[in-house]
């Protein structure tokens, strides 16, 4: 069976550390970018099935980019995360989008990826 590939957008390192290694045990391929460019090149180059998009990035804002995001990839689940936003900051274009706030607990994480 084919592994489920998740790509993490996000500058905080240690937090793109303990998502990698929550997410290595659960046997998924996981991709981290720490900008926004490259970031989209992943999202391009490995397809993931699953993206975790941070806003505010050194490059960029992430959820700006979500409309083009889902134009290309439209069955992508993608979950928009921050800090510094709240869930009503955005209005979804696609049901395969989730707002969360960080910091995003493990019980969080485990009621969605078993």
């Amino acid at each position: 069976m084919k592994k489920r590939k998740i790509l993490i957008i996000d500058d905080e390192v240690d937090y793109c550390v303990i998502m990698k290694t929550y997410f290595q045990a659960k046997n998924l391929d996981v991709s981290i970018s720490h900008t926004l460019q490259e970031g989209m090149a992943l999202l391009q180059s490995i397809k993931p099935d699953i993206l975790f998009l941070d806003n505010n990035l050194p490059d960029g804002k992430g959820w700006e980019c979500v409309d083009e995001i889902v134009e290309k990839f439209p069955h992508l689940m993608i979950y928009l995360i921050s800090a510094h936003r709240q869930k009503s900051d955005f209005t979804a274009s696609s049901p395969h989008i989730t707002v969360w706030e960080k910091p995003i607990s493990f019980s969080t994480l485990n009621s969605i990826f078993v």
